[in-house]
């Protein structure tokens, strides 16, 4: 039998295999029978759901989520990129409430003061479950040219004595903030030329493996020693070795799973590596059986499933695994990531604006895409004025050509409300709306909610 024959085979006993497992946990994809292989090309609208799915944005949760809840949704998505920006609540605690629904803010502290998370640099600054540690810690030089390592490389190289003194005095006396030193900082803190000294010092620790976030106060980091984070928490945290193929192979697999479905050229951004990968450089995963390859209508290139998504492809292939949930994103959402991929996967062009200057901005400073049952329908301007208990959605725009009747006024209202309340900002101010007419049926439909 040849290899193509054994995955197939492989593919269609995961699949029923997974079924089972889907139906017994009461997964979205449960109820699945295993179809023939190979699967029938997938709808657009089947492709998403699978995204969706692999994300944990498929359904409205169905239940109040656990801290639990909350480890296992940073799993599923490998990683969960750190940003600082709060008009709304910060990126990582917004994605997962876009998850999760109403949660308690305090457990994403609370999993990384507690070892079950970490932060490293991947896609960007990003949290990951510590169960990844290994992976991270040997990927450093497959990440060599990312901007934040490069820095880090040469800083270290610049002022290596200086920073080895900075590691004895955390070895010393413990774990540090880089507000512990007074000396003031030269500029405005934005980013690596703005720092004081030792708060470079201690993010180049941090960005080369030799410091960890201890744990945050007031979202600031402390720094404490790899050996005195990963080190009580991971087995051979600092001997075991995985090459850079194994690395390589577990980073693409991870990206695919994490993604659903995707194209090849998507993969390489999911952890920021390079170079972008060709469907050539699939086939090997592919003929094991740990990728399957589909074909989505409207591309012009396959997609790639992880099979551990088996039994939620056979799902949408079947038109059974349905996008029902609506919510908020945040602009660091993965699911917006790559511009390209957002464009081909869901006709949204989307570009972050708070970079740009004001002058230049089409849609406002942090837009949040706005998702309703398996298609992102537009972006708002929003800012929480927590003081007052006022969700201020400045503006809201939906996607060009889109009927914004009853139905999908009812679906926002409802999104804008759930995120308002967990903000504890539960009053809404809608100020303006592109179509105009829309403005009437949305205020509608949020007064509704009361």
């Amino acid at each position: 039998m040849s290899l193509k024959r054994v995955a197939a085979a492989g593919v269609a006993r995961a699949t029923a295999d997974a079924a089972v497992d889907a139906t017994a946990s009461g997964d979205p994809a449960s109820q699945t029978i295993a179809p023939a292989s190979p699967i029938s090309p997938l709808s657009l609208t089947q492709a998403r759901a699978l995204h969706l799915h692999a994300q944990g944005l498929l359904t409205r949760p169905r239940k109040r989520a656990t801290r639990a809840d909350a480890l296992a949704a940073i799993a599923r998505m490998q990683l969960l990129q750190i940003d600082t920006i709060h008009v709304v609540a910060r990126s990582p605690y917004l994605v997962l409430f876009s998850r999760l629904g109403d949660y308690p803010a305090p457990w994403l502290e609370e999993l990384l003061a507690q070892r079950a998370i970490f932060e490293i640099w991947a896609h960007e600054a990003c949290f990951a479950p510590m169960d990844d540690y290994l992976l991270h810690r040997n990927a450093l030089e497959q990440r060599a040219h990312h901007w934040a390592i490069r820095n880090a490389r040469q800083h270290r190289q610049d002022n290596g004595e200086q920073i080895d003194r900075l590691l004895a005095h955390i070895r010393d006396l413990g774990p540090v903030k880089s507000s512990d030193f007074e000396r003031e900082e030269r500029g405005g803190g934005g980013g690596w030329w703005g720092w004081k000294d030792e708060k470079r010092w201690l993010e180049t620790g941090f960005a080369l493996g030799e410091l960890m976030v201890a744990r945050r106060e007031n979202f600031h980091r402390v720094y404490d020693l790899s050996e005195r984070v990963a080190g009580v928490a991971v087995p051979g945290w600092d001997t075991d070795v995985l090459d850079a193929t194994q690395v390589r192979r577990e980073t693409v697999l991870k990206s695919v799973k994490a993604l659903g479905i995707t194209q090849a050229r998507w993969v390489a951004d999911y952890y920021r590596t390079k170079p972008r990968l060709r469907d050539a450089d699939l086939d090997g995963l592919v003929d094991e059986g740990v990728l399957l390859r589909v074909a989505v209508k409207g591309w012009n290139a396959p997609g790639y499933v992880h099979v551990d998504h088996a039994a939620a492809l056979a799902q949408a292939a079947a038109g059974r695994l349905r996008a029902s949930h609506s919510t908020l994103l945040s602009p660091f959402d993965p699911v917006v990531w790559d511009r390209e991929r957002a464009s081909e996967l869901f006709d949204f062009d989307y570009t972050l604006e708070c970079y740009t200057p004001e002058p230049k901005r089409r849609y406002g400073y942090f837009v949040l895409p706005i998702l309703v049952r398996g298609r992102l329908v537009g972006r708002l301007d929003a800012k929480a004025h927590r003081a007052q208990g006022v969700f201020e959605v400045k503006a809201l725009y939906l996607q060009e050509g889109l009927d914004g009747d009853e139905a999908l006024a009812a679906d926002i209202a409802r999104a804008i409300d759930d995120c308002a309340r967990w903000h504890q900002t539960p009053t809404v101010k809608l100020t303006r709306c592109r179509p105009a007419a829309f403005a009437r049926p949305l205020r509608a439909a949020l007064a509704a909610l009361g």
